[in-house]
């Protein structure tokens, strides 16, 4: 039966380290000291070992977020991140300057495409790749759309492509269209049914010399499953096959680093972070854009510009930038490159955010009528559960009765494998930089109310 399948998703071992749960105290938000986390923590069969790194200061951060003050709760980050009040003035000044097509020879000109260049150095920045591979778009969407487009005379009749039943129903769109086009065959990379957990060894079987794009997420935005992209990419590149990584739903929770990873492409949504709606796919090497077909039709575009259709929002652009500075500032002890300032402050918001994910797990897990979804070992803040009796819907218009914003029914492939359409659906939650125990407190206790 469907149900005793999702009650038996509960995740029991997530355990808190022996200091015990985060203080459920309002007052306990002003500063969460991060030398308390551990590395590995909630990890089996991993060592604890001590972290000494300043603390992360919730209440600090919080104040750089000017809606937080209307007192609604924020678990809704990959329907987009609540704005800091620094990303909304750089929009707002931008709109307010001097900016104009990048082609003339005027002012404002130049300072549009200073815009569109700071914006390229960010995003690279934000990845650890180089400004001259980094594509600017509206959309992921969009810009997938426009790599399928270019990819498609590789995924015709007789060509692979393997995708991930965890990603996004709109990442997956692009790539299913090219193939049913131009009668390519798509392979299916499996979670886990218990787990959500993705086997690195499916890369290594699924990838054949047939195979001409492996596309995956970085992270999975509706369980948090972290995937090995680094097994994806020695079994693509072994018959010289792209990867294409989204790293949408990682990038709010994690150091990204397209070298580490092996990605050829990596995608990134600044409203997942707090930026605007607009979107960066960072390509590893600069010299891939040669050997792909352009989307743009202007001949005379050059490297990241031959994918960029129509004029960019400049006044967007200048939003990401500030949001990527807001990520390199929520350490504000943090000091020297932009590089350097992401890596420390990311570093102190994951060790905060893992703390409080595993207090949103066990507080969830100890919820009457809560089935978590998945219990991964490696995954982001990110949870889906089901509530046996109680649409997914309902249970979101209850919590939203109670100030408490949260999905319900996100499209999912895996969800749909598991049945958990027809159990009434799955409720989403998401931490952001600024939540709090007080946050998954509040959850929990309107969730109680349903039973």
């Amino acid at each position: 039966m469907i149900s005793t399948s999702l009650r038996s998703l509960i995740a029991p071992f997530w355990q808190l380290d022996a200091g015990g749960p985060p203080s459920r105290r309002r007052g306990s938000v002003t500063s969460v000291p991060v030398n308390t986390f551990s590395e590995g923590q909630g990890e089996p069969g991993r060592a604890s070992t001590a972290v000494a790194v300043s603390a992360f200061d919730v209440a600090r951060v919080r104040g750089l977020y000017p809606a937080l003050g209307d007192g609604w709760i924020h678990f809704d980050p990959q329907a987009g991140a609540q704005i800091p009040g620094s990303v909304s003035s750089a929009v707002a000044n931008a709109f307010r300057g001097f900016v104009s097509n990048p082609n003339g020879v005027y002012a404002g000109a130049a300072h549009t495409r200073g815009i569109v260049q700071a914006a390229r150095v960010a995003v690279a920045d934000l990845v650890n790749g180089k400004p001259e591979g980094v594509v600017l778009g509206p959309s992921r969407e969009q810009l997938l759309s426009s790599l399928a487009e270019s990819l498609s005379a590789r995924l015709g009749l007789g060509a692979e492509i393997v995708l991930c039943r965890l990603d996004d129903d709109a990442n997956q769109a692009p790539w299913l269209r090219v193939t049913d086009r131009g009668g390519g065959r798509v392979k299916w990379v499996e979670a886990d049914i218990e787990t959500g957990e993705v086997p690195e060894w499916q890369f290594e079987e699924l990838v054949s010399q047939a195979t001409s794009v492996v596309a995956v997420p970085l992270a999975s935005s509706t369980i948090g499953t972290v995937i090995d992209v680094a097994a994806a990419a020695k079994a693509a590149h072994r018959v010289g096959a792209l990867l294409v990584v989204d790293a949408t739903s990682a990038a709010p929770y994690e150091l990204l680093d397209i070298e580490r990873l092996g990605a050829d492409a990596l995608l990134v949504s600044a409203n997942r972070w707090g930026g605007p709606q607009v979107a960066a796919m960072a390509f590893r090497d600069p010299a891939i854009f040669s050997r792909l077909r352009a989307v743009n039709p202007d001949r005379n575009a050059m490297g990241p510009e031959r994918f960029e259709l129509g004029e960019h929002q400049y006044a967007m652009l200048a939003g990401m930038i500030a949001s990527i500075d807001h990520l390199a500032g929520l350490d504000e002890s943090s000091v020297g490159a932009r590089r350097d300032r992401l890596e420390h402050s990311m570093f102190g918001l994951r060790q905060y955010q893992q703390r409080l994910l595993f207090y949103l797990l066990n507080s969830l897990a100890s919820a009457p009528q809560v089935a978590i979804i998945g219990r991964a070992e490696r995954r982001v803040p990110t949870v889906s559960f089901t509530l046996p009796g109680v649409p997914a819907a309902k249970a979101a218009k209850r919590l939203a009765d109670n100030g408490v914003c949260a999905l319900s029914n996100v499209p999912s492939r895996y969800f749909a494998g598991l049945g958990v359409p027809e159990y009434g659906g799955a409720v989403t939650v998401g931490l952001g930089p600024y939540s709090t125990p007080y946050d998954v407190d509040q959850l929990v206790r309107a969730l109680a109310s349903l039973g």
